[in-house]
């Protein structure tokens, strides 16, 4: 991704409070510098203005990439993957301990295109959950 403006980044990273907006793990947890992620890529129309940009965990922005949509796997259908800027964070993803859970097709497309709930991954938040610096409430 090219540079973004960094008034823009400021801004992203203050707005989302140093936490990636899709999986909710905080910066502090994480040794990879978050990035400013394009909701809608560039290369299918989106711009990088405040409303189309979040901020992602390494982890999250790279397997997005330039997805806007997913196969939602109780439905089997296409759908629109969580958009942090329309879309609302708890009323389509909920946590049941370490594991995050789609409560939508499209949180639970999210969740399968980001690959939120990889062992590894899932590993890492129950350890941090156990030590205190990460919350599921």
């Amino acid at each position: 991704m090219a540079s973004v403006d960094p008034a823009l980044e400021r801004e992203v990273w203050a707005r989302a409070n140093g936490t990636c907006e899709y999986c909710r793990m905080p910066q502090a947890c994480d040794v990879l510098r978050f990035q400013v992620d394009h909701i809608v890529a560039r290369k299918h129309g989106g711009s990088t203005e405040p409303s189309n940009t979040a901020l992602a965990c390494y982890a999250c922005n790279a397997f997005k990439g330039p997805n806007i949509a997913g196969i939602d796997p109780v439905s089997k259908q296409v759908v629109q993957l969580f958009h942090p800027r329309r879309d609302h964070w708890g009323d389509h993803f909920e946590w049941h301990g370490a594991l995050l859970v789609g409560r939508t097709p499209s949180g639970r497309a999210t969740i399968a295109v980001l690959q939120i709930n990889l062992p590894q991954r899932v590993a890492v938040r129950r350890q941090l959950i156990a030590e205190g610096a990460f919350r599921t409430a």
